[in-house]
């Protein structure tokens, strides 16, 4: 395997782990709004993902920092053909980091209501858009023989796409519903389970239709065993949230996640970006990537820092690890 090959799967890697870790915390935000009654239970959710949100973004940094030295032409590619949505999707993360942070600096309730719209809408809009990007990619847009893509924003909004992003968004609120069965106590946790199980049959619906489409367009063997382990996992995952199985739910609702990248980026492979004028002028893991000597470089520095970066998140999903419940939470001053 050349090591332009092994930088498409370690890519493919880190949107996995952005997806998986991202997802539900997109799921929790989009769960203020749908699953919490009132400020203290919404208290509660933020809560649950208030030590661990903004290291999961690292993931997004991480693969977006690979793509541009691995892959310059597919980077420049894919960040000024989608320059839109990209953008929309940075201010995003950028508001609700803040939400965050600023949403108990002041006590009054138009302060607080304000900052916990902005929650919701800033993790429903790039919970559809990753779908939208990604829907694209797969499918395929207009990149013309300079590399260069020469679509506009409307063309992005095709029913595949849209579709995708569909998927995402209910995905990522089951993954979401079902981490804050895992977290919780009490009431919340009761209809977290019940929202993740009319969120889960959705979201099986909608995905088995996104990945027939996927796999008929673009599949092959490897594509179909993917599709496979996706649909029996999210399957079993809201088989065990109505079991009261929270744990293996969320953990079956992550091979989902993991199983439905794969596939999408084993329909790329060895392409990383189609184009759809011209299979001639379409980007590749070789005529997209950087030298080998870069490779070879980038290589040995993620061998070492990616060991301690994953024993470090690992270790504070472990300290972090116990549920809460309205009981925990502090009244207001």
């Amino acid at each position: 395997m050349e090591l332009h090959d092994v930088w498409f799967v370690l890519i493919a890697v880190l949107w996995t782990g952005y997806f998986f870790l991202e997802g539900f915390d997109f799921g929790i935000g989009v769960l203020t709004k749908l699953l919490a009654r009132d400020r203290q239970e919404r208290r509660v959710l933020i809560n649950t993902i208030g030590p661990v949100w903004d290291g999961n973004e690292v993931w997004l940094l991480t693969a977006g920092g690979a793509t541009f030295a691995a892959f310059p032409e597919w980077y420049a590619t894919l960040f000024s053909g989608f320059y839109l949505p990209l953008l929309i999707i940075l201010l995003c993360l950028i508001v609700r980091g803040v939400a965050f942070e600023y949403r108990a600096k002041r006590p009054e309730e138009k302060w607080q209501t304000n900052w916990e719209h902005a929650i919701f809408w800033t993790s429903l809009i790039p919970a559809v858009l990753w779908g939208v990007a990604f829907g694209n990619i797969v499918r395929g847009v207009k990149i013309d023989a300079d590399m260069e893509y020469v679509g506009n924003f409307g063309d992005l909004l095709n029913p595949y796409a849209i579709l995708g992003g569909l998927v995402t968004l209910f995905l990522f609120t089951f993954h979401g519903a079902v981490f804050a069965a895992l977290k919780t106590v009490g009431d919340i946790r009761d209809r977290a389970r019940g929202m993740a199980l009319k969120l889960g049959l959705i979201t099986a619906v909608l995905a088995l239709g996104f990945l027939i489409w996927t796999q008929i367009d673009n599949g092959d063997g490897k594509s179909l065993v993917a599709m496979i382990i996706a649909v029996l996992a999210l399957v079993g995952a809201i088989g065990a949230i109505a079991a009261g199985r929270e744990g293996w739910s969320f953990a079956l609702s992550g091979v989902t996640i993991t199983a439905a990248v794969a596939m999408l980026f084993l329909t790329l492979f060895p392409e990383v970006m189609p184009s759809s004028l011209n299979d001639a002028w379409s980007l590749t893991v070789t005529n997209a990537s950087s030298s080998p000597y870069t490779l070879k470089i980038m290589t040995w520095c993620a061998g070492i820092a990616t060991p301690v970066v994953l024993l470090y998140q690992g270790w504070t999903y472990w300290v972090f690890r116990k549920r809460i419940g309205t009981q925990h939470i502090a009244e207001a001053h």
